[in-house]
């Protein structure tokens, strides 16, 4: 993937030398679960998720420029719940240190424009547990439309369901959002 910059922010390829920075916050009990994976217990789980995320080449790193820390990581998956071309979905995860700071909301606008501007897709949906207040107020930062609310859709790694609240936005919404702001 293409490294992308926002004022803060350096959005890249991970990098196995990222071990240390992922597993600091993949461990914590309070970011994997919002996400619906289980905390890391050893590096070697984080070493795996790494290796992944390069070989998908889907996911960037969210480094923050301050101090050239990897704080999270942000992706555009395929979407599991359609089947129609040219649709990607929105993921991602930031350290509990980094929270309230709009570093996910600064990551996702880079990440949105990539999407649309460079990828031309048509649509990108982004999804979050009912439960997952953060995540939501940064998808209605973001501008993302409310599209309804899978009730009892998603078991998770500790056999927990959960609803899955769904949002997305089209090429053209996009193009109302973004493009008359810049």
């Amino acid at each position: 993937m293409k490294t992308l910059e926002t004022e803060r922010l350096l959005l890249r390829a991970f990098d196995e030398s990222d071990l240390e920075d992922l597993f600091e916050y993949a461990k914590s009990p309070n970011v994997g679960p919002n996400a619906g994976w289980k905390p890391h217990d050893k590096k070697e789980d984080t070493l795996n998720i790494i290796k992944m995320f390069i070989q998908e080449d889907d996911v960037w790193a969210i480094v923050n420029k301050e101090n050239n820390k990897v704080v999270g990581s942000i992706g555009l998956h395929k979407d599991h719940l359609r089947s129609a071309d040219n649709v990607k979905m929105l993921g991602y995860v930031l350290s509990e240190d980094y929270w309230g700071r709009g570093f996910v909301t600064e990551a996702a606008r880079a990440a949105i424009r990539y999407a649309f501007e460079e990828m031309g897709i048509e649509l990108l949906s982004v999804n979050h547990y009912s439960f997952n207040q953060k995540s939501k107020r940064i998808i209605e930062k973001c501008g993302f439309y409310y599209e309804g609310t899978l009730r009892h859709s998603t078991k998770i790694y500790d056999g927990s369901v959960y609803d899955l609240v769904c949002y997305s936005m089209t090429r053209q919404e996009y193009q109302k959002q973004y493009v008359l702001e810049v």
